[in-house]
Order: C-alpha cells, then structure tokens, then sequence
C-alpha cells in the first residue's frame, strides 16, 4: 500500500499560516482551544465505532479527523436530511436539513469516543458559532453531533453540559445533538479535499492551522500520515 501524508508544500502552506496569525474561525484564533477532557467516556475497549459529525465546511473537518490516530476512516458527506437532496449543489442552498458532515469511523481501543468529542470541540470547529463557520454561512453549516447509538448521545450532551458549566468557550455552545438518520457520502471530489489542494487559498486561510492545533494540543493522537478514503478506494 502507498502511504499517502501532507506534501512538503502543505507543511510549508501549514507553518505560514500559522506564522502569519491566519484564523480559522474568529474565536478559535487557528490555534485551537486547549479544553478539559470528557468526565464521561466509554471504556478504551470495544469493536469500532462511528459518529457523524458537523461543524462547518467538510473539507476541514474531514482533514483534521484523518489525522487521529485511531481513526480508520473519515467521509465527507451529508446529515440531518433526505436522500433525494444529499447532493453538493441542493445542500448548499441551505433548505435541505442537512448539514455538511463527516462519518468519523474509530478504534476505541487507541481513540476514546471522547477523546473524538475533544478534538471536534477544541480543534476541528467553533462550537459557539450559530449556523455558521467563519466564511460560511446557512443550516448546512452548523454545528451538530449525528449519535449513532443512545450512550453516544448521553456522552455528548453530559460533555456539552460539562464545557458550559467550566466556561470553556467565550460564548454558548450551540451545538445540537441528534440521534438517528441517515448518512450520505459526499461527491468523490470533496474526499480527501484538504491533502489534494493543500495550496488552495481556502484550505490554507480555514483549514490548514487547524491540522497544526491539532498537532500542538494532542500531540499523542496526531499522525502524519492521513487516513484516506481514496487510499482505502484504490486497495
């Protein structure tokens, strides 16, 4: 198998944006935000799981997930609405119900399900931001937790309750949690976005430093090289 890992340009594309206080979103400064861990989490046992999670552009999100150790496999897709709307250009108008998001697949065993809630608040999103992401704007950007199972759902929401009460974020944390619902993966051009364009100015303004606060705040979790899901396509 070829291993596939950011380029030296987007190492580089990373530092600069770092270097130049480029931001992610207007509250995380793209440097993340160390917070306290989950008091509640499942045990570090355990077939694998998944969680779909939502917070803005997919592109990030799913970029910063393929570099968990742990993590088997991360989708950029569609959450929250119907079949017949999960395309790009009917979930960008913003009146389908979904939310742009990513199916993040994990071993409990190396990655904790709150651990994964961890780097989704701290790194990967601003969870304070209503239907929104910096840039972006509408439904289909906003925050929100797809439970795949009950305990998932009780994690989460005691983790969101746990945040609010240590004030860990300068606003309220808006982010919903649901349970059930279908997940639809995204067009083949929208996986594995942020490694195949790492010079785009977009992915270098929102979401390269989030792949440097992730290897700041969790160094033991961070892995050079991505778990990609045109890697897992081609063997």
């Amino acid at each position: 198998m070829t291993r596939s890992r950011l380029t030296p340009i987007a190492l580089g594309a990373i530092m600069l944006a770092v270097a130049a206080g480029v931001t992610a979103t207007p509250s995380l400064a793209g440097e993340g935000r160390a917070i306290p861990a989950p008091a509640v989490d499942q045990p570090a046992a355990g077939p694998f799981q998944s969680v779909t999670l939502a917070g803005g552009c997919f592109w990030g999100v799913q970029g910063v997930f393929q570099h968990v150790r742990g993590v088997t496999r991360a989708v950029s897709g569609y959450a929250g609405g119907d079949r017949t709307t999960a395309t790009y250009p009917r979930v960008s108008r913003g009146d389908t119900g979904h939310a742009e998001a990513v199916r993040v697949t994990f071993d409990p065993s190396k990655v904790s399900f709150g651990r994964i809630l961890q780097i989704y608040f701290s790194v990967a999103h601003d969870p304070t931001e209503l239907n929104r992401q910096g840039p972006d704007v509408g439904r289909q950007y906003r925050s929100a937790i797809f439970a795949a199972t009950g305990e998932q759902a009780r994690i989460a929401k005691a983790y969101i309750a746990q945040l609010a009460r240590a004030k860990a974020f300068d606003g309220t944390i808006v982010t919903t949690v649901e349970t059930g619902g279908a997940f639809y993966p995204a067009e083949a051009n929208h996986q594995d976005f942020l490694t195949r364009n790492p010079t785009n100015p977009y992915i270098v303004r929102n979401d390269l430093p989030k792949i440097a606060a992730l290897r700041t705040l969790a160094p033991a979790l961070y892995r050079a090289d991505p778990v990609l899901v045109a890697a897992r396509a081609t063997n």
